[in-house]
């Protein structure tokens, strides 16, 4: 297999570096201390085309594979994972599934503005009582002469409060079985509960959903009734593949900024990097940076060609996201009593980067997932 990056994932790997370095990381401290949605960068992200990397060109996309959309949102992160975190699920689980099931209409109305960022979705998945156990969700949607009408409650869903649409998983029928649907913001039952204050990823905003007998017309189911949990679990691995995409940006700033911090400071008369206390720690964020890249940019190629990668996307968010906090756990060491200090951004990477060990299944998870697969 040849992991060498093409002449087009490289340009577009350096546009979004370029962004990053221009357009992000200026203001990144600004947007975590502000706790708002940073809606122009949102904007300008849609003007380089990252929410349609993933979508064919029929539909204003790219049509990129995977790797290559892991590659530009690697940067977004390492300028601020809470854009990151609001363009990413605007790009993949926000519209996936109007991609995939949505009419004409939909695709018209909803998924090509959100392409161009001129409407946002998100997906409402967890529950206050359910997480990783997909089987605990109790939201539901019964049948009537007008559609569906779905009651229940979601929780930590990324983007509810600034949302245009939302996708829906409720179960149905005798057999509960769970069906996707399709909820506008405008539809009577919908209410945007309240907002949840986080420690990190601050800028991307996250609320509770309530559903109560809210109205969804036929046409908004999107796949047939009983299929969402077999449609959710072919896009998880993708999820999971990318949360390390995610996970490698916050890590490959906490890095450089702990090499450019061990560069300048001096004690006893030499840079600190001279000294090998300092020297161990930045080789083992080197390595570990490295090593959770590789695995990352594998699982991805094994997606893109079609391989089986249901065991290696678990193995790359694991890995990927594990070490990812430790490489930011060591840079506020090598800054010292300045990665505690609010006007360094270590403390923010330090913040952010535990988000990613639970979206795509915890650790726990994936290690019983990574198990079971062993043994087959």
């Amino acid at each position: 297999m040849n992991f060498a990056l093409s002449e087009d994932q490289q340009q577009l790997r350096d546009v979004f570096a370029r962004f990053c370095d221009e357009q992000i990381r200026p203001r990144a401290s600004a947007m975590d201390e502000a706790q708002e949605f940073p809606q122009e960068l949102f904007n300008k992200l849609a003007e380089i085309g990252c929410f349609g990397l993933r979508y064919p060109e029929s539909l204003g996309g790219v049509g990129c594979d995977l790797l290559t959309f892991c590659l530009a949102i690697r940067e977004v992160a390492r300028g601020s994972l809470s854009l990151a975190v609001s363009a990413s699920m605007q790009a993949v689980m926000g519209t996936h599934f109007l991609h995939e099931f949505g009419n004409a209409d939909i695709r018209e109305r909803l998924l090509k503005p959100a392409i161009r960022g001129e409407k946002i979705g998100t997906i409402c998945i967890t529950e206050p009582d359910t997480g990783s156990d997909l089987s605990a969700i109790a939201t539901s949607a019964q049948k009537s002469p007008e559609g569906y009408r779905i009651t229940g409650q979601k929780t930590w869903i990324t983007s509810a409060p600034i949302a245009d649409f939302f996708t829906v998983f409720a179960r149905t029928g005798a057999e509960k079985r769970l069906t996707i649907f399709l909820v506008e913001r405008d539809f009577p039952g919908l209410k945007v509960g309240r907002k949840i204050e986080k420690m990190g990823v601050r800028a991307s905003p996250t609320s509770e959903v309530f559903f109560d007998d809210c109205l969804v017309p036929d046409d908004h189911r999107l796949g047939d009734v009983g299929e969402g949990e077999d449609a959710l679990r072919r896009v998880l691995s993708d999820v999971r593949i990318l949360t390390g995409a995610l996970a490698l940006g916050v890590a490959q700033a906490a890095l450089d900024d702990a090499q450019q911090y061990a560069a300048q400071r001096k004690a006893f008369g030499r840079s600190i990097n001279r000294f090998q206390a300092i020297q161990t720690h930045l080789a083992e964020m080197g390595t570990e940076l490295e090593a959770a890249t590789h695995l990352v940019h594998y699982a991805a190629w094994l997606r893109d060609n079609e391989q089986p990668h249901r065991k290696e996307a678990a193995m790359a968010k694991l890995f990927a996201t594990e070490r990812a906090v430790a490489i930011c756990d060591k840079a506020t060491r090598i800054l010292g009593s300045y990665g505690f200090a609010m006007e360094f951004a270590a403390q923010r990477y330090l913040r952010d980067i535990r988000f990613t060990l639970y979206g795509g299944g915890t650790s726990e998870i994936l290690k019983l997932l990574i198990a079971k697969e062993m043994t087959i």
